[in-house]
């Protein structure tokens, strides 16, 4: 099968004078116009175009060409303007006060205050459970928080936090209008206008002229699904311009062609393993210790990564506000691990490793992992589960998992997977002292005394906790030499999958 057939079938059942004719890119000599046809890991029915819903990247991509978020993150993780132009908080950091930028709608209407609280009422709805941003946003206090004049807005708090601004650049806040009710009729603020969407296929959109951060330089943006194969078969043969997430063996094998080339954000994610704190064996801290000094760090991110990323320390955030400086580096200690194996009961158990290939690494990290810790004595078999439904599914399921996270500040990612009651919390790490120590800390108005104890907080994770985070990934993006202004940024991030500022030759 030719690479344009292999990657239709995947793409979506639309015709190929669509996807390839019509959107065949062609921009002019200046580099204005034209279509871009970016291709990303699909998730087949389970995509949205509902900006609160959607935590995929693919869902992630086509919310940032439509809408637009308060505050976005810029390359070093630090909250930076969206459509909010400015903030101030009180003293005791709990009322915050919000300018909005002069904006528009897709159907003409002004951004106004009132659109801001009916989102965050939105995705605050006692009703719905799927908000990816309910949790971290469930701090504001909406029943007093209040629009201030035409382009302000208060937001009360119910209990004094420093963060704010980085939360409301958080996954699934895209503002919408306070006219919005049905998810398969978007409009939003952002650089593209809704054309069409079509689940686990395709995405179109078309260039918005009254884009308050100026128009972009495209007519036109195809976002597509395909799997991996389909997505570096395409690239290389000039059928798309963009392929998301591609793994360090294309890297390798596109090195020195005239048509591809790799953009790479160096050390922005995390890969790693999940250890459930909250059943046996690691309920038992020694358990869990064991096993992160069974993981030969190096080696993992030598064969998984291609050598592109750094070790990790069990610390998430490796170069990120608030990583804490100073910690040895965790190595492998084979003899230790025995013993305490031997000391918690679980040396002659077997266990095992759920995974999935719902990302390319996931997989081969954890047959490498299993052979590591076969050189203690430790068994463990691994299986995998569905790509579609597997990161909801290891919040229930599994005693060792698979885990990776893009780019979000560290008290966000410490929220959303660590507290008590966090959504995300794959380890099942539930103790109330640590959740006030983190929540004592997000009060702290100083940036140094906050930073101080957010130290504190991360070294007991890491010694106590169930995160084995081994690597930091480089990300690497696939992009046409055709196809100029795609920034190296990690994901999640205000320049990440961002196609309003990039041109076509």
């Amino acid at each position: 099968m030719s690479s344009r057939r292999g990657f239709l079938g995947l793409a979506g059942a639309v015709s190929a004078p669509v996807l390839l004719g019509a959107c065949g890119g062609g921009g002019s000599a200046s580099g204005k116009g034209g279509s871009v046809r970016a291709a990303f890991p699909g998730f087949g029915a389970k995509e949205t175009m509902d900006p609160h819903v959607g935590r995929q990247f693919v869902d992630q991509a086509r919310h940032k060409a439509v809408f637009d978020k308060l505050v976005e993150l810029d390359s070093g993780l630090r909250p930076v303007p969206g459509l909010v132009r400015r903030w101030e908080a009180s003293d005791d950091l709990t009322v915050w006060r919000l300018r909005l930028r002069k904006a528009r709608f897709h159907d003409g209407h002004r951004l106004e205050p009132e659109d801001v609280l009916f989102t965050l009422a939105r995705i605050l709805d006692p009703k719905s459970a799927e908000r990816l941003a309910k949790s971290s946003l469930s701090l504001i206090d909406l029943k007093r928080s209040r629009a201030l004049g035409e382009h302000g807005v208060e937001l009360r708090l119910k209990r004094p936090h420093a963060e704010l601004p980085s939360l409301l650049a958080f996954t699934g806040t895209f503002v919408v209008s306070r006219r919005y009710r049905d998810p398969q009729k978007p409009v939003g603020t952002g650089p593209f206008t809704f054309g069409s969407f079509s689940p686990g296929r395709h995405f179109t959109g078309k260039r918005f002229d009254d884009y308050w951060g100026g128009p972009a330089h495209i007519d036109e943006l195809h976002i597509l699904s395909a799997e991996t194969e389909a997505r570096s078969n395409a690239v290389r043969a000039g059928e798309i311009e963009y392929a998301h997430e591609m793994s360090p063996a294309f890297a390798r094998t596109v090195r020195g062609e005239s048509a591809v080339r790799i953009v790479d954000a160096p050390a922005c994610g995390v890969e790693g393993v999940l250890l459930k704190t909250d059943r046996p064996p690691f309920d038992d801290p020694d358990a869990a210790m064991a096993l992160k000094l069974l993981a030969d760090r190096p080696r993992l991110v030598e064969v998984v990564l291609g050598g592109r990323g750094s070790v990790g320390n069990d610390m998430y955030g490796k170069g990120f506000a608030y990583y804490p400086d100073g910690v040895p580096q965790r190595e492998r200690d084979v003899a230790e691990a025995k013993r305490l194996l031997r000391r918690s009961g679980v040396l002659n158990k077997k266990l095992t490793f759920y995974t999935s290939t719902a990302t390319d690494t996931f997989v081969d990290a954890a047959h490498l992992f299993s052979r590591q810790a076969a050189e203690a004595g430790l068994r463990i078999d691994v299986t995998t589960g569905p790509p579609e439904s597997y990161f909801t599914d290891i919040l229930r399921t599994g005693t060792i998992t698979s885990h990776r996270s893009g780019a979000m500040p560290i008290p966000t990612y410490i929220s959303e997977r660590l507290l008590s009651d966090s959504p995300q919390n794959g380890t099942r790490w539930r103790h109330k002292d640590f959740d006030a120590d983190f929540r004592d800390a997000q009060s702290i108005k100083d940036a140094d005394r906050r930073a101080r104890r957010y130290t504190a907080v991360q070294r007991t994770l890491r010694d106590k906790g169930g995160l084995l985070l081994w690597g930091h990934p480089d990300w690497l993006n696939a992009v046409s030499r055709r196809l100029h202004g795609v920034r190296a940024a990690p994901p999640n991030t205000r320049d990440w999958a961002r196609f309003d500022t990039v041109r076509l030759a």
